[in-house]
């Protein structure tokens, strides 16, 4: 029974176009939307789900992150643009100036934030853990990008000691980038 391609295409292409319209009008609570371009050079295996994360507050503020009960189990890198910058590209060999905030998918709670430091953290690219590494070019500066780490791409089985971050856990960022010198 061959039907025509229009025929078939039809339905798959209405069910995308009403999906592009739930999410065009979704929150107004202040919730970021993630945009739907997935970050380019990256060589990991990426998604643009977001894993059950939420993310809200403004760019160049410090985030609030919920973490939802899938966000332990990630096994893949996510890097979701949720705010796009204008700047240049950021490079896989750059060094960056960034506010970041790291919540552990398992416990929920904040281990690390520049933005309790008062100010931005720069470092190469080439220094942090592999989830950054792979996750962070591609983006544009003056963007906000959340990262879904899964524990083989964070610290693996040797977190910080005193980090409160479990062994194996998935780790969870949402990295403002300022600059990249």
């Amino acid at each position: 029974m061959n039907r025509p391609l229009a025929r078939v295409l039809s339905p798959a292409v209405l069910a995308v176009a009403v999906c592009l319209i739930l999410v065009g009008c979704g929150s107004e609570s202040g919730d970021v939307v993630p945009s739907s371009e997935s970050p380019a050079g990256t060589t990991a295996a990426v998604s643009n789900d977001t894993a059950g994360v939420t993310v809200s507050g403004e760019l160049g503020s410090k985030p609030t992150v919920s973490i939802g009960s899938q966000t332990k189990d990630v096994t893949t890198l996510v890097a979701v643009d949720l705010v796009e910058g204008t700047g240049a590209t950021v490079a896989a060999d750059a060094t960056i100036t960034a506010h970041y905030v790291g919540v552990g998918a398992i416990s929920g709670q904040e281990f690390d934030s520049s933005w309790s430091r008062g100010e931005p953290t720069q470092f190469p690219l080439s220094g942090v853990i592999e989830g950054w590494s792979q996750g962070i070019p591609g983006m544009k500066i003056g963007g906000r990008r959340l990262l879904v780490i899964p524990g083989s791409m964070a610290y693996g089985s040797n977190p910080p000691q005193g980090s409160g971050i479990a062994s194996d856990e998935a780790l969870v960022f949402v990295v403002d980038v300022v600059s990249s010198p």
